[in-house]
């Protein structure tokens, strides 16, 4: 693989004479791989994301990334009160963290159903919602809660060209408005409108996609004030649009919270396709070396068990390897490089690396080791990366 296709490692702000940020001095006591976290980067993290919205209010942050309750808890401190999910278990983990406005940030189908109804029983004091996208199913959803004491909050999801989920804004999605609307079981709690295909490094040509993306939908958006007398609340964006939802907040005046998620934790893909944005690396995977092959070779014991493998290469940036190499074999517990000249590593060498996608690497672990002082502290449970908890 030609090393131009690597990531280049993320720089270290610390002086030679100092400590790297992301070496821990109790490694022996850690079992590889591992994911490491740093708290006080992701408590930076997290108020930058307060920072650049203006208000936490304006957030409704993305849980997916690292489902566990103790960052949930960082943003409640924060100041953040709305939260985004994409399965029961992370809206049951976020509600048992404290949070009490969650959105199930997907159109309930099958078990789901009687999953979303137990999981509202079970935590009366929040304020659940999920996505709806067509007329069949809000008519199923209608009946599954016709009994039940309260309107159940939905939110129409709109497709604005990633042609993943949601309606098309027109007559197909004012019909639902309507239907919500009128619904004696079902409240309209807003519009849910996710533009991940909107993803490049330069803001005006970011801007341009955007603009142009969103022109169908903001015509709709204006014809549902003027026939219906509605202006709805908009959950939208991912990581890389969302200082231009917060823009177009404030120039139209809507009421808009942004869901990105991966702000929390940073990872070295975000860089390759997002306009710059001042978060920090608060994540990584640690690995060792278990075998060397050849002189020129390495092999770490970082498989697609312990990093996300749905990217192509690189997965991983490394911070204390050369990036130059090239990849033999990725299995999984093992992946092996080849440099094109000898490399100075003995086994079990550490080696530490930023994900190149953490939010599906952080599922593949069950706990994150906090790294405190350059020490691994405590480990904080990744609870919702189990399909089921309790509901």
């Amino acid at each position: 693989m030609n090393s131009k296709h690597w990531i280049e490692p993320i720089p270290d702000r610390h002086s030679a004479s100092q400590q790297p940020w992301y070496e821990v001095t109790n490694v022996d006591e850690v079992a590889s791989p591992a994911l490491l976290v740093y708290p006080e980067r992701v408590e930076t993290n997290v108020k930058r994301m307060v920072a650049l919205a203006g208000s936490p209010d304006r957030l409704r942050p993305h849980v997916k990334t690292h489902k566990m309750s103790e960052v949930v808890r960082l943003k409640l401190a924060a100041g953040v009160t709305k939260f985004k999910a994409a399965t029961i278990a992370e809206a049951e983990m976020t509600a048992e963290a404290g949070a009490r406005d969650i959105l199930l940030a997907v159109q309930p189908v099958g078990p789901t159903v009687k999953r979303l109804t137990r999981l509202v029983e079970s935590f009366p004091s929040c304020k659940f919602a999920c996505l709806v996208d067509n007329m069949e199913t809000l008519h199923e959803m209608t009946d599954n809660w016709s009994r039940r004491p309260s309107r159940l909050p939905v939110w129409l999801d709109v497709n604005v060209g990633m042609n993943r989920t949601g309606v098309v804004p027109g007559l197909a999605a004012t019909e639902i408005v309507q239907s919500l609307l009128a619904s004696e079981s079902l409240e309209l709690a807003g519009l849910h409108v996710y533009d991940g295909h909107l993803h490049v490094t330069d803001v005006q040509e970011l801007k341009a996609m955007f603009d142009a993306s969103l022109s169908p939908f903001w015509e709709w958006y204006t014809s549902l004030d003027s026939e219906l007398g509605v202006q709805l609340t908009i959950a939208a964006g991912g990581t890389p649009t969302s200082a231009l939802w917060q823009e177009v907040s404030l120039l139209r005046e809507v009421a808009v919270e942004t869901g990105a998620g991966t702000t929390v934790f940073w990872d070295s893909g975000q860089p390759t396709f997002s306009p710059p944005m001042d978060y920090e690396t608060a994540a990584l995977i640690m690995a060792r070396v278990i075998s060397r092959p050849t002189p020129t070779s390495v092999c770490l014991d970082l498989g697609h068990k312990a990093v996300a493998s749905e990217m192509p290469w690189p997965r991983v940036a490394w911070l204390n390897l050369r990036n130059d190499g090239e990849l033999v074999t990725h299995n999984e517990e093992h992946l092996v490089l080849n440099f094109d000249r000898s490399i100075d590593l003995k086994c079990g060498a550490v080696i530490y690396g930023v994900p190149t996608h953490v939010c599906p690497t952080v599922a593949l672990h069950q706990h994150a080791h906090c790294v405190q002082e350059g020490r691994v502290t405590t480990r904080w449970k990744v609870a919702a990366r189990d399909r089921e908890l309790n509901c």
